[in-house]
């Protein structure tokens, strides 16, 4: 938004140079971001947060100016001759909810014409055209104090009357824009007797222009409602001036101001006398409670002792009412004014205090604190698993906690907790799986050509148990893409699904555990044949795998895609593994083979569970070599080649030993079903 500050003089004497200024009300909380020009043509580009209506214009500014520097800060009084007549004008407020007050002002026999100098200079500052006296006279008023207005060619309104109500079925407006826009229900609009002639707080019409055929004209001010005003603003796809000012909360009280302001202005450039009063229909007051202020709780919060005169002083430059009036009392209610819809609390005060006596005045410190520092329970778990994923090529991200009621009953089975207000059908419940959120952000990359991806997230998941909210902690993983280098030759391939195993081996390999093993019950969403889950000691601590086609297809991801899933609660009743020394051994190892044939319904988990509980001492490992179909292996089955390792810590392994424990395996593994092969 763009100040001039050479404007802001017409109503703060300001002693200070552009440049210091700048400063100084920026670190007053109304930051100027850039400066341009030079002298009187200097411009401030400022960025006015959207809870500070009041400061987006001239005079707002120039009311923190005063507060900043005690300045006096002059009013707004606008000068308009003595009116003729009456009116028989009539303003109907049908929907009170939408228009809180609305006024108007007749003026007759104007001259619509180019506006005089310095009104086109001072727009021009700001980045506004100049129009014609009488458009210019509602832009400048609305760069001066903020308030939006409008002027309607009076000649062009129907039935003697403006009538603020909800759009009719099948009814039109053709805006100032040029464009006929077809009207819905919820669209707040300005009607005269017959027709819609303008979109209320937004834009008006093109039918009831000013142009330079007007020579009446009823000057519009008026209040809406800030949530009706962005629907209907939304509904027509427009963000205008106004809109962006009411859709933020004008102010309730300057609507009578701002009129006059218009006429002043009108009368001035182009001529005309006003008919009749003022024309100020009120629908319903708005009015701001006052808030109790206490000296000691500014002092508490601030850590300074503040002279109360200096409180006082800083509240009523702001414009801030102080009933009583402080003296030797501690606490004081203060009337917060029209303007300043954003300050609702006591805590609210005691920031405007904080920002205009000067942040830069309070001395560094830091709060006093009595306790220890305590390291979270599971903070060493966490930290294991986190490095360990980066050092594996992983790259942690962050998703949102909201998912669609889609992908809540896609991913998990848990009851989901609805959100009172969701910014989107896309969002609406919080995330029951940790799994949508990691496919968006693999959708996203690979969308923008990153193809090779290794993702985690750590992050928490949330369901109702009886009535109540629960949550848990997880992590996903998501990997897709090539660039996976073996072998002596350095030769690329795709990620497979071993390769996630072994990722996920890498990770759990840290904790203690009796037992581990992996089995394909998976959820529906991960491909069959291609995923596994993870039970350890007897409890599912991770399911992982590939996507399942239909899913991945669905969300139009073409590539193959692994995602695990982590599930900390189980996992973290185990402690880590504590990492101890242990001598090379002194004898050496002894490798035997063995050759079965199985039927495909035996796993290898069920191989090596039955060969570890012969309970083996010198038994070092069990591993499978390679399998084998098809040939002279019948349908159904498959060959298998294993590895036995043993090794002694007190004596050279003899031959009879050996083929003792190596009779013992073989007729385990044929009590599973298995034929040794020759």
């Amino acid at each position: 938004m763009k100040i001039s500050p050479n404007w802001l003089r017409d109503f703060v004497e300001l002693q200070v140079n552009y440049h210091q200024l700048a400063d100084e009300i920026t670190l007053a909380g109304v930051a100027v971001e850039g400066i341009s020009g030079e002298g009187e043509n200097t411009v401030f580009e400022m960025e006015i947060t959207t809870n500070r209506p009041d400061a987006m214009n001239h005079y707002g500014v120039a009311r923190e100016c005063s507060a900043l520097y005690d300045l006096p800060l002059k009013p707004i009084e606008p000068k308009l001759p003595q009116s003729e007549g009456k009116t028989s004008f009539v303003i109907s407020t049908e929907d009170k909810e939408g228009c809180a007050r609305y006024t108007a002002r007749i003026i007759r026999g104007v001259t619509i014409k180019t506006s005089p100098d310095a009104i086109v200079r001072r727009l021009a500052s700001v980045d506004q055209r100049a129009i014609n006296n009488a458009a210019d006279a509602s832009n400048y008023t609305l760069w001066e104090m903020g308030h939006p207005t409008h002027a309607f060619d009076l000649d062009l309104l129907e039935g003697g009357k403006i009538v603020v109500r909800r759009a009719r079925a099948g009814e039109t407006l053709k805006t100032l824009d040029g464009v006929e826009r077809k009207l819905g229900p919820g669209d707040l609009i300005i009607a005269d007797g017959k027709k819609p002639v303008a979109l209320a707080g937004v834009m008006g019409g093109f039918d009831t222009m000013i142009t330079e055929r007007t020579k009446n004209i009823l000057i519009e001010s008026a209040w809406f409602d800030p949530t009706i005003v962005r629907k209907t603003a939304k509904h027509h796809g427009l963000h205008t001036d106004a809109s962006h000012r009411f859709e933020r909360g004008a102010d309730y009280g300057a609507t009578s101001l701002a009129c006059a302001r218009v006429a002043q202005r009108i009368l001035e450039s182009a001529g005309g006398k006003l008919q009749g009063e003022e024309i100020d229909t009120v629908a319903r007051h708005l009015d701001l409670a006052p808030v109790e202020l206490r000296i000691s709780e500014v002092h508490r919060i601030l850590g300074k002792q503040l002279a109360t005169n200096e409180i006082s002083r800083i509240l009523k430059r702001l414009g801030f009412d102080l009933i009583p009036e402080p003296g030797e009392q501690q606490i004081f209610s203060v009337g917060i004014p029209s303007w300043r819809l954003d300050v609702e609390r006591e805590i609210d005060l005691i920031e405007e205090i904080a920002r205009l006596h000067g942040y830069d005045k309070f001395s560094n410190t830091l709060p006093a604190y009595t306790g220890s520092v305590v390291e979270l329970q599971n903070a060493e778990k966490d930290q294991k698993l986190r490095s360990s994923l980066l050092a594996l090529g992983y790259n942690e991200t962050v998703s949102l906690t909201f998912i669609s009621h889609q992908d809540a009953e896609q991913f998990s089975s848990a009851p989901v907790i609805e959100l009172a207000n969701p910014l989107s059908a896309e969002a609406s419940v919080m995330r029951s799986s940790m799994v949508p959120g990691m496919l968006n952000m693999l959708a996203y990359n690979l969308n923008r050509g990153s193809d090779n991806l290794r993702l985690f997230e750590a992050g928490n998941v949330f369901e109702l148990h009886n009535g109540e909210s629960k949550e848990s902690k997880q992590i996903c993983l998501g990997a897709t893409g090539g660039a996976v280098v073996t072998g002596v030759h350095q030769v690329a391939r795709s990620i497979s699904f071993f390769d996630l195993k072994g990722d996920l081996e890498n990770l759990l390999e840290a904790f203690q555990f009796g037992s581990l093993h992996y089995d394909p019950q998976t959820a529906e969403y991960y491909h069959p044949g291609r995923s596994a889950r993870a039970v350890m000691n007897g409890a599912m601590v991770a399911q992982f795998g590939q996507l399942h086609p239909d899913v991945a297809a669905a969300r139009k991801l073409r590539q193959d895609i692994f995602v695990a899933e982590i599930y900390l609660a189980q996992l973290y009743t185990h402690s880590l593994r504590q990492i101890r020394y242990q001598s090379l051994p002194k004898y050496p190892v002894v490798e035997r083979d063995f050759s079965f044939v199985f039927a495909d319904s035996i796993v290898f988990d069920q191989i090596e569970q039955a060969v570890l509980a012969l309970t083996l001492p010198e038994l070092r490992a069990f591993v499978p070599l390679e399998i084998f179909r098809g040939g002279n292996v019948s349908a159904g089955s498959y060959s298998i080649l294993l590895r036995a390792i043993f090794q002694s810590n007190d004596h050279t392994l003899r031959e009879d030993e050996i083929a003792q424990w190596a009779e013992k395996i073989i007729r385990r593994l044929e009590a599973l079903g298995g034929m040794q092969r020759a």
